[in-house]
């Protein structure tokens, strides 16, 4: 497997996070949205699977209905596995199949002379309804994740003869065959998203930025303390934008504000990228509403998105 900037993933979306960084990828159930910007945070920085693991468990497991852990080190990839969660791993000669049990703490495994993971954990949604892309670092709402990504000529995952093959629980049963999906071309936006135009050919809104500077929403604009383009699946270029934050509490690529799409057609739509300290909108005559990492609102003019650290974004009219 890859090293060194992050090893590209493609990804089927689904309801699960999957984060994915430089050392480590992390998958958790939909009940666990809490956690994941924090542990984004972390593994977006480089962390391994030790720190990792440490603090996925930190807060005890009697929380944590599920989650996998992937993570090379040198030759060697170990994978931590709990809950409803699959992960198959390829050496070239054999496929290892290590699944979730409930009923125990975790199932964990280290393989060598792995070629390809996938890890599946849940249902994948239709094809009509399911958004397919690549990624090589990043928060995404999936239903499978694959390294290296598949495409539409690879072979089957792989395919081996039937015989027998050590399992996690030191049993032995003839491998399965993991079919390879097919990956669509990337779609600009949030990956697990609806998608939206790369650019518009006029602003649907304008932020007004701290210092007083205005930025026209006509395409994806990313705000925070050092906004990189990687860090989501875009087409095109985004504006970036880059704000104070003296107590660090605003994240490198903290929010993406871009034109909405479908029912959102003409309005601009804000996401918070799983930033570690959150950010909160204020709407015009309502309470203010928590962001979710990777969920969509829609933002009206007069709009106020705090980010934290005294960093406030209005929403003014185009």
């Amino acid at each position: 497997m890859s090293a060194g900037g992050g090893p590209a993933w493609s990804f089927r979306g689904g309801e699960w996070f999957g984060i994915f960084g430089p050392s480590a990828t992390v998958v958790l159930p939909p009940s666990e949205k809490d956690r994941v910007a924090r542990l984004w945070e972390l593994v977006d920085d480089g962390a391994g699977f030790d720190e990792t693991l440490d603090a996925l468990i930190s807060a005890g497991l009697r929380e944590l209905p599920g989650f996998v852990l992937v993570s090379d080190d040198d030759s060697e990839t170990k994978v931590v596995i709990r809950g409803a969660a699959r992960v198959h791993l390829a050496t070239g000669a054999e496929v290892v199949h290590v699944e979730g049990d409930d009923a125990t703490t975790w199932v964990e495994r280290s393989v060598r002379g792995v070629t390809r993971v996938r890890i599946e954990v849940a249902d994948e949604a239709e094809p009509a309804e399911a958004l397919d892309g690549v990624l090589d670092g990043g928060l995404v709402r999936l239903a499978s994740a694959e390294h290296p990504p598949a495409v539409e000529e690879a072979e089957p995952f792989v395919e081996v003869e039937p015989e027998d093959v050590a399992d996690h629980d030191g049993l032995t049963r003839a491998p399965e065959t993991v079919p390879v999906d097919l990956v669509a071309p990337r779609e600009p936006g949030i990956p697990g998203q609806p998608p939206a135009p790369p650019v518009t050919a006029r602003p649907v809104a304008r932020l007004l930025l701290p210092d007083g500077d205005t930025v026209d929403v006509d395409r994806s604009v990313l705000v925070g303390r050092a906004p990189e383009a990687s860090r989501i699946v875009t087409e095109g270029e985004p504006r970036l934008v880059a704000v104070e934050s003296p107590h660090q509490e605003v994240s490198s690529t903290h929010l993406e504000v871009r034109p909405g799409s479908g029912a959102d057609h003409g309005c601009a739509v804000a996401t918070d990228l799983g930033s570690t300290n959150g950010s909160v909108v204020v709407q015009p005559g309502l309470p203010p509403e928590d962001l979710r990492p990777g969920v969509t609102v829609q933002l009206v003019p007069g709009a106020v998105v705090d980010l934290g650290d005294g960093v406030s974004i209005e929403v003014i009219d185009a």
